[in-house]
Formats: structure tokens, sequence, C-alpha cells
């Protein structure tokens, strides 16, 4: 492509030579070393968008192409996927024809549409076995703690039910009964348990969720927890609903919390991820700044995870 193969003026004079000497004869023509913070592109320069790295920009141009294959998650035509990408058909030609080489992605013969390759699925599959989610979760969950100023846990759902594995503590003193091991039971009790609660399949949390509201309604003593059944699926509708689940003052008093759920490559609850914080200073709106932090940073790390329906 015309971008990437036309050398520049400056490189065919023989860049790094005084202006009007001559080379010696059989003498080959030095050329310097790109700059700091500027990229080779082919025989170009190009000032890097990151001064401490070096890449390709015909890669980064083409990999548009990919990134809105994944984005979309169907077959495109070529002016469709040109159009998606940013550049016009003619130069997004032949990069696929060189990602089809590769096995990146391959043209229906009947259909003449571009969809994702073999090689791409193999990828994808090698990345995904070796990911592990609590660490893929982790600079995100630091990132979310640091912007909230709020203690930040990660629970996976244990033998026991929802367990703590990660407290992210932020700079403020937040003094919270809580430590990895920590089991979110009751769910209905905390924000964890009721993430869990709504978004795992019925089979998995109907048994414990039934025998922990038997349980409290024939405890004689008070308890926040004692509700229906009819109460309890009312607040799960709720939780879907807002894709966030939320408690004011439990299980901890004076403590407000919202958790959201992260789901893998395949759609099932991996991780919730639960901010926490003094009721005095605890944004409990739905719509507000730490209902809409929270969802983000769970919505991130899914899409570390694989989860197409949190690319945007």
């Amino acid at each position: 492509m015309q971008e990437d193969d036309t050398a520049s003026d400056g490189l065919k004079r023989g860049r790094g030579r005084p202006r009007g000497s001559k080379a010696a004869p059989g003498a080959s023509l030095a050329i310097e070393p790109a700059a700091e913070g500027t990229e080779m592109i082919g025989e170009e320069l190009r000032p890097s968008e990151r001064g401490d790295r070096r890449g390709i920009q015909s890669i980064e141009v083409g990999g548009a192409l990919l990134q809105t294959l994944v984005r979309k998650g169907a077959p495109m035509m070529l002016k469709d996927l040109a159009r998606e990408a940013g550049m016009p058909p003619a130069k997004a030609h032949p990069y696929l024809v060189s990602f089809g080489k590769l096995g990146l992605i391959e043209q229906d013969p009947l259909t003449g549409r571009y969809g994702l390759g073999p090689f791409s699925l193999q990828m994808g599959l090698t990345a995904l076995h070796a990911l592990d989610p609590l660490k893929a979760a982790m600079p995100e969950v630091a990132r979310l703690a640091d912007e909230l100023q709020l203690n930040v846990a990660v629970a996976v759902w244990g033998n026991m039910g929802p367990t703590v594995v990660h407290i992210e503590e932020c700079n403020k003193q937040i003094h919270v009964n809580m430590r990895p091991g920590t089991v979110m039971t009751p769910l209905m009790l905390s924000a964890t348990g009721r993430c869990f609660a709504a978004f795992l399949p019925e089979r998995i949390v109907q048994p414990l969720l039934q025998d922990e509201l038997a349980a409290l309604a024939a405890d004689d003593n008070p308890s926040p927890l004692q509700m229906s059944a009819q109460d309890a699926a009312h607040i799960l509708t709720e939780v879907r609903s807002h894709r966030l689940a939320r408690a004011i003052g439990q299980p901890i008093p004076g403590i407000n919390a919202f958790s959201a759920p992260v789901f893998n490559d395949s759609g099932k609850l991996t991780l919730a991820i639960t901010a926490m914080g003094p009721a005095g200073t605890f944004d409990t709106q739905w719509q507000g700044d730490a209902a809409r932090q929270v969802k983000a940073c769970a919505e991130a790390i899914a899409r570390r995870l694989g989860n197409t329906e949190a690319m945007g």
C-alpha cells in the first residue's frame, strides 16, 4: 500500500550525511536510527502516540478491522466493515487479503461476507485457557478503589456460598469487619449475596435461599432478613433490572454497598465486585456515581474475560 511502501524524500537522499557531501565510492549510505519518541513505518518516521513505545502503524490500522468484526459478532460485507472501521473499502481490502492468508479472517464464498477465521478462534481459546479471572480483575478493582475512595471486595461462589477472596482497600480508614475467606450468607442480607442470588442459576442458589428464609421465619428474634419468598423475589427482580445489587446498612450497620456481577466469555457469573463505604458519604442512588462506576468496573473486567456483551 502506498502509505506503507513509499520511502520519504529524506531517506532517499541519504539521511544522516551532511547536506552537500558525497558518499565515498562503493560505500553504503548510513541511516541514523529513529529518534526516541518516533516510529519506523516502512521507511517513514512518525511521532509515536506514546513516546516510550514504538509500534507499526499499518498493524494498528488493520487491527481496526479485526476489532470491528469482534464487536459486531457476525460476518460483514466489505463496505460495511470498512465503514465501521473508519476507512474506505479500497484501503481495507488489502488488509483483509493478508488476514485471510493468516487465517485471521475468512470470506464466505456465497455471500462475500467477511468473518473471523480459524486462527482467530485458536488465539481466543488459547488466551481464555490461560486466563485467571482474579488476576484479570485486580487492575480494575484497584482503580475503582482509588476513584471512589471506598473499599472494594472481590467474591466468588464457593462451597459455602459467596466467598470473599480479595479486598482492595482505599486510602481512607474504613472499618469493615470483612476479610478474605468471609462467606457472605445469608444471601439476602448483603449486596454480594444478592448479586449471586440474582445471577446464578436457580438450581444452585434456590435450595440455599429457601433454607435461609425458612430458618429466619421460624426465628422468634427480630431479624432484618425476615421476609417472605415474595419479598425476596421482588428484591432479586430489582437487582436484575439494575444489573446491580444494593445493601443499605446490611450486613454491617452504618456501611452501604453496591455489588455488580462479572460474566465470563460464556455469559456465566464468575465474580462479584462490591464497593463498601460509610453511610454518611456513600451515594446509594441507582444512577449515582458509585453505582455507575461499580458497574463500569465489572464490565471492564468482563471484557478482559472475553465477554462480548460488555464490549461497546
